[in-house]
């Protein structure tokens, strides 16, 4: 493809010179000459039409051959009919716009991508690694997960990981597009492309290089050069109604006239070589401004299919919900204190990496608990998590399992909550009931309030793995109506199947099992990158698990249509007009073709605004 375009740079500089020289024989030296019975003047332009005409248009029969019927075909014709009239610098004319459109093009997708060009430049190629008290720099591809990096003052973060030692700031608006400086301390994460601030801070690598979020957008420049969306193929659809409407407009000025010259001006008018280059300059900006709000594109696809959906499918846990339960309620049982069973249980828990872990020991450190060493660990399916601590055996279970195990103990539970729960046998006896809330994302209830008015969602609908219960708390809290518990991931693909059928369907989710449905959905969006298979199944990433992020997803979709559709119909409109003045003889070839080439130079000028930030890109 470089090939291709650098060859028709060349020819439409060459073009340029020879229109130059072109314009100084005839004018400036007044050259009256003939050579081989053309006039002096006339011969950098017949050089033109066959150095460069020729080639162009056997491409074009090229194409005709193997189906691929196009607006271009308007400018071989017109590059013809000019050799056959004489008229040579029209047809010269045409000749710098088919060159000038490649060209035109890298300029306009070089435009569109800058943002992401200009995140490349920006990416170290080493990392200070810091190994049993050294420092030394290592190449990037070097770096493992785990390992210890040293991120000096005012330089980029090589990859994503977590504070281990000092205090400071980081710049990440590179990255998420909001223009603040962002605190970090031990525990803290950091993305791969902040720029740090003004102290020295140690982190801990939690992603490779090439799978930290930096690399991430990178790959999204790479793969949205090499895709050719759905609307594109719209484009062409569309060139195909206009030839022959061109075609017919030509011949009826022929016929109506009797002068073959005005067939070869409402051509020329015609020739929109590089009008539909606006539509994938469109697509690869809406890529790069998605890209700086945290938003991967996979499937350049989707930017057009979104709009088009009128069901929303959502998952739960992580994506109505933060994913992070909480401890909201301890119940002990008769002869146990709170914070005593708090604080064996955590003892224990410090060893297991069930969901429900991190909650219990955020409690025990919010409570001032004091924790000790377990023993004796073990956490075997169907079990629960059992160990010993301060000589103490500690169970914890949940009610079916202690109902069958031990039916006896039952009978001290208290009644069901609405939410998540487990239950805790302490040296054999019923010690406490502990109660959890996923709690729903803050924004959740007024993003899917306005689903059906702003983006015409007909149908929203939950569905999750977890019990009725829980499920249908979530829904009460963000008003949805048509709720599904208790779903396996086979249950969830059969129900985004059965409703992708019906009408096309967006599904969000985060999760492992929520693979197939993303697959299965008309547009599958994924939350995070807590799973490769999540993120591989999806048209889309949002990176930063945000309803606010999906919605400004929608609004990029929407705009990036109609500014696509607004630069193909409002330049072939204005093509339109500049015919029938050809064909009623107003505008002869060589004045049409200037115009044709800065009407399409304000169609892609239009595409290019799409890659500009607008005040706002969400209503939720």
């Amino acid at each position: 493809m470089a090939v291709t375009s650098r060859k028709h740079a060349i020819i439409a500089v060459l073009t340029v010179a020879a229109i130059g020289v072109h314009i100084l024989l005839r004018f400036a030296f007044e050259a009256t000459g003939e050579v081989c019975g053309q006039p002096l003047f006339q011969l950098p332009l017949l050089a033109i039409l066959v150095v460069g005409g020729v080639p162009l248009v056997l491409d074009l029969v090229f194409k005709l051959i193997k189906g691929q019927f196009g607006s271009d075909l308007l400018a071989g014709i017109s590059i013809v009919t000019s050799a056959v009239l004489g008229e040579y610098l029209a047809g010269a004319l045409v000749v710098l716009m088919l060159s000038g459109g490649e060209a035109l093009e890298a300029y306009a997708v070089r435009s569109a991508s800058s943002v992401l060009e200009a995140l490349a430049r920006r990416m170290p190629s080493l990392a200070h690694r810091k190994l049993d008290g050294t420092i030394a720099d290592v190449p990037l591809d070097e770096v493992v997960v785990g390992g210890t990096l040293v991120v000096f003052p005012h330089e980029i973060c090589p990859v994503d990981g977590t504070v281990v030692e000092g205090h400071g700031v980081m710049d990440e608006s590179y990255l998420t597009g909001e223009p603040y400086k962002m605190s970090k301390a031990p525990g803290s994460e950091v993305l791969s492309g902040s720029i740090n601030g003004e102290t020295v801070l140690t982190i801990r690598a939690g992603k490779l290089a090439l799978d930290s979020r930096y690399a991430k957008i990178m790959q999204v420049m790479r793969a949205s050069e090499q895709h050719r969306p759905r609307l594109r193929r719209l484009g062409d659809q569309l060139g195909a109604l206009y030839t022959p409407l061109a075609v017919a407009i030509a011949l009826g000025a022929w016929a109506a006239s009797g002068e073959a010259i005005r067939f070869l001006a409402v051509l020329v008018v015609a020739t929109p070589c590089p009008l539909l280059i606006a539509i994938p300059v469109a697509v690869i900006g809406s890529i790069s401004l998605a890209a700086r709000r945290g938003i991967i594109i996979k499937d350049p696809a989707v930017l057009e299919k979104i709009d088009t959906c009128r069901t929303a499918i959502f998952d739960k846990t992580g994506t109505l919900t933060y994913g992070q339960p909480r401890l909201t309620e301890l119940i002990p049982g008769p002869g146990f204190a709170r914070d005593d069973v708090l604080a064996l249980v955590a003892s224990l828990e410090c060893y297991s990496k069930h969901p429900l872990s991190s909650a219990i020991l955020q409690a025990a450190h919010q409570a001032g608990v004091p924790l000790q060493g377990a023993t004796a660990i073990s956490e075997r399916p169907g079990e629960g998590l059992r160990g010993t601590v301060a000589g103490r055996s500690i169970q914890v279970t949940s009610r079916n399992q202690l109902t069958t195990q031990h039916p006896e103990l039952a009978t001290d539970l208290p009644a069901a909550g609405s939410g998540l729960e487990c239950v805790i046998v302490i040296d054999g006896r019923y010690a406490a009931t502990f109660h959890f809330r996923d709690e729903p994302r803050a924004e959740g209830a007024s993003f899917i309030h306005h689903l059906r008015p702003k983006h015409r969602f007909n149908r929203v609908l939950l569905v999750s793995g977890d019990r009725e219960s829980e499920v249908r708390y979530l829904a009460d809290q963000v008003g949805i109506e048509e709720v599904y518990f208790s779903q396996s991931p086979e249950d969830k693909l059969e129900l985004v199947r059965k409703e992708t059928k019906q009408r096309n369907t967006v599904f969000l989710g985060d999760g492992i099992n929520d693979g197939p449905a993303l697959t299965a959905a008309t547009v599958g969006i994924a939350f995070g990158q807590h799973s490769d298979i999540t993120a591989e199944a999806a048209g889309a990433v949002i990176l930063e698990s945000s309803l606010q992020r999906v919605d400004e997803f929608f609004h990029l979709s929407r705009r990036m249509r109609s500014i696509a559709l607004q630069s193909a119909v409002g330049g072939m409109a204005l093509s339109l007009i500049g015919m029938l003045l050809a064909a009623a003889g107003y505008l002869p070839p060589v004045a049409g073709a200037i115009a044709q080439e800065i009407i399409d130079v304000l169609a892609v000028l239009n595409a290019l605004r799409v890659a500009i930030p607008p005040k706002s890109l969400s209503d939720c």
